[in-house]
């Protein structure tokens, strides 16, 4: 299933499922939906109050989420699947918000493909580079990301985003992936006058401003990509390819990568991982390619989706 949050002209912010171009409105169904103990006793525990709607809503509703949103599509589609589908609104009618608005956490790696560390000049790493984006750099698939002033040197990165899917705490990695709700396409979007020319580097700050975290369009889930290590990741730069890999080159496998994490940070439903890049980001080309207003991207991940946006 492809899952999307996105808005009608006269609506509210709403929970979608794709259905062949066409959008299944879930929002009063999840809202109905019962939360999970486990996801009540964190909340609890943390003071916080458990999501009232939206993907979120279905990630805190435990294992069984996935297989209760199936057997709603079948039954609100049910007798005439086609022209029930027929009868939805469109998906190209209806604006997008990245699937998940406001993470909790969004975690990422440095340097986990192969050919990205060899172009950066530095030796592979023998554990996980962790850097974070913050929550409130999220924009939407299409939206603009605004180059704030001072900033010449944006840079771009395509990737590989999972989409954790349940608490995960000391997880073994044979065990991992039934933790990962599904994935997405994302661009983080990095300042790189923070990140390599001032010390000490400011990396978090430099992939951090506002706009810098486009994601989506959508989250297809897990049961969808068999193997998250046999996709091409790849970034097109004003019709241009600057990018071209493949996630069988991580030197840290998605399953490697909850698992490790996880022994430090408890991973919450809707926290996003973001895996790394692949070679052929600007900062690194001869002469150096930097994001300037008006360029247009496009980043795709294949058997996950495809995401276009501009800078402004």
């Amino acid at each position: 299933m492809k899952l999307i949050t996105y808005r009608q002209s006269d609506s509210r912010v709403r929970t979608g499922v794709v259905l062949n171009d066409r959008v299944l409105d879930i929002s009063d169904w999840l809202e109905n939906l019962p939360v999970s103990a486990q996801a009540e006793a964190h909340h609890l525990a943390a003071g916080t109050v458990a999501p009232v709607g939206g993907i979120l809503r279905w990630l805190s509703a435990g294992p069984e989420a996935d297989a209760l949103l199936k057997a709603y599509v079948a039954k609100a589609t049910h007798p005439n699947l086609a022209q029930a589908i027929t009868d939805l609104p469109a998906l190209a009618a209806v604006t997008l918000y990245a699937p998940v608005p406001r993470p909790g956490k969004i975690i990422g790696v440095g340097r986990n493909y192969a050919d990205h560390a060899k172009e950066t000049g530095v030796a592979p790493f023998e554990k996980p580079r962790i850097i974070f984006k913050m929550p409130s750099s999220v924009a939407a698939p299409g939206a603009s990301v605004v180059r704030p002033n001072g900033v010449t040197k944006l840079d771009f990165e395509s990737e590989l985003a999972v989409v954790i899917g349940a608490f995960a705490r000391d997880v073994d990695e044979s065990d991992a992936l039934s933790f990962v709700a599904g994935y997405t396409v994302l661009n983080d979007v990095s300042a790189r006058e923070f990140q390599f020319d001032v010390s000490p580097a400011q990396t978090t700050f430099a992939k951090s401003m506002d706009s810098f975290c486009p994601m989506g369009p959508w989250l297809v889930t897990r049961d969808e990509v068999p193997d998250p290590q046999a996709l091409d990741v790849s970034c097109w730069l004003n019709g241009e390819r600057m990018q071209h890999g493949h996630t069988a080159d991580m030197l840290f496998s998605v399953k490697a990568l909850v698992a490790y994490v996880s022994q430090f940070m408890t991973l919450e439903p809707g926290d996003i991982l973001t895996t790394g890049t692949p070679a052929g980001i600007g900062a690194f080309r001869q002469p150096p390619v930097y994001l300037q207003p008006g360029d247009q991207l496009r980043l795709e991940v294949t058997g996950v989706g495809s995401m276009t946006h501009a800078i402004a």
